[in-house]
């Protein structure tokens, strides 16, 4: 039996060291000799940046600290590997780095760009009659991934963005005296509006949650914004406003690009987005002469690790877990997926998946859930939704604060 690798890539996620503990805990299972990682993901193994993990997590306890800790534990990168056609020195390479270290299992933790690589990787094996097995792990808070019903790490990115706008929502209500108060709060997703939409969570017997929605899924129509706004402060003098990161208008330019800051564009081409939320609040104070607010949440919906759901740690756990497993049994090419048997109550099956239907597809929110004119989304959303954030974890304190494990305190490092 060969020795296994990991890597963690794209953006982290609350609970993407979840998936990290049971691919760990699978390869211990299985009798695995070594269990390698990728410093910094691909990019990292390229430079034969490779750690041996069990240097760091020695046992039981610091699997379980692990999965309470935010981040990618290993490093993350946003690199895309070159199409094998033309750079197949680049793949002999690497996969002479995977001989040198006698690695037989590679296993990635990632979203859409991420699994090109499990993709490109299971291919060049294939193609060159190689011995190793390659499997992708799910993870990304954006929900983008195809086939499976959702991803690790959307469910407690839903949980904060849930719980925040509550607050949010209590704190605008406070100043209701006189002139209305309005708050624009932009949400991640890119290109798919799923967490924008888990805002509605927010809505209960003690809330009234956001008084509009608007996801990247419908052309935003700046206009109709402005007349639906002013209507509600005709109404109410509390308003609260979730808008998504990558809203664009009906020739398909990007809102947050009105600013003409400079974006950072990664190797995907993935633009940096942000600054939706406050040209939208500006643009609210000039036409009607109100106090606005833009609130950001940016990072915290992601690394949120102390108020993650328990349903997406264990989740996110078994997809590790059952990638390491059918890679050791043999399985090459696939990745993980969560099927949902039933919501209430709530009951989720795992499968494989073939990589090639997966990689490089986005699966963005259906159009039945978007309603109201593409300003509000439906109760099927909140059924689909609601079971995935439930239960939490508590952390380990240390002076009154969650305690987290890295490799700073690293003890040999292999290159």
């Amino acid at each position: 039996m060969g020795n296994v690798i990991i890597g963690q890539s794209g953006g982290p996620t609350a609970v993407i060291n979840s998936s990290l503990a049971g691919a760990i805990s699978a390869a211990k299972k299985g009798g695995v000799p070594k269990i390698y990682g990728m410093h910094y993901g691909i990019e990292g193994f390229l430079k034969k940046d490779i750690i041996d993990i069990e240097d760091y997590l020695f046992d039981i306890d610091d699997l379980s600290i692990l999965k309470r800790t935010p981040s990618a534990f290993l490093g993350s990168c946003r690199y895309k590997l070159p199409k094998i056609e033309g750079n197949e020195e680049v793949y002999a390479t690497m996969f002479d780095t995977l001989d040198e270290y006698d690695i037989e299992y590679f296993m990635y933790i990632g979203g859409n760009d991420s699994m090109d690589t499990i993709k490109q990787l299971s291919d060049y094996a294939e193609a060159h009659g190689k011995k190793q097995k390659f499997m992708g792990i799910p993870k990304t808070i954006d929900n983008d991934l195809p086939i499976t019903d959702h991803t690790p790490g959307f469910g407690s990115a839903a949980k904060f963005i849930a719980t925040s706008m509550r607050e949010i929502i209590c704190d605008n209500e406070s100043f209701g005296a006189n002139d209305p108060k309005i708050c624009v709060v932009e949400i991640m997703g890119r290109n798919a509006g799923w967490l924008t939409a888990a805002s509605v969570l927010s809505r209960a017997t003690d809330s009234t949650g956001p008084d509009l929605i608007y996801l990247p899924e419908n052309p935003f129509d700046e206009k109709a914004f402005l007349e639906r706004v002013e209507d509600l402060t005709k109404k109410k003098k509390s308003i609260v406003i979730a808008v998504s990161e990558g809203l664009k208008d009906a020739e398909g330019k990007l809102i947050c690009e009105q600013n003409d800051d400079y974006a950072f564009v990664d190797a995907f081409g993935h633009r940096q987005l942000s600054g939706c939320g406050k040209i939208l609040s500006n643009k609210i104070a000039r036409t009607m002469g109100y106090k606005t607010r833009a609130i950001e949440f940016s990072l915290l919906q992601r690394c949120a690790t102390h108020l993650a759901s328990r349903v997406d740690i264990d989740e996110a756990y078994d997809v590790g877990y059952i990638a390491c497993e059918a890679a050791l049994a043999g399985e090459t090419g696939k990745m993980v997926v969560i099927n949902v048997t039933h919501r209430e109550p709530y009951v989720v099956s795992y499968e494989l998946a073939d990589i090639h239907n997966i990689a490089n597809i986005e699966k963005k929110m259906p159009n039945e859930w978007i309603i109201n004119e593409g300003t509000f989304v439906s109760d099927e959303f909140v059924k689909y939704v609601k079971p995935l954030v439930v239960g939490s974890l508590t952390p380990y304190y240390a002076g009154g604060v969650p305690k987290h494990i890295s490799l700073k305190n690293k003890r040999r490092h292999l290159n």
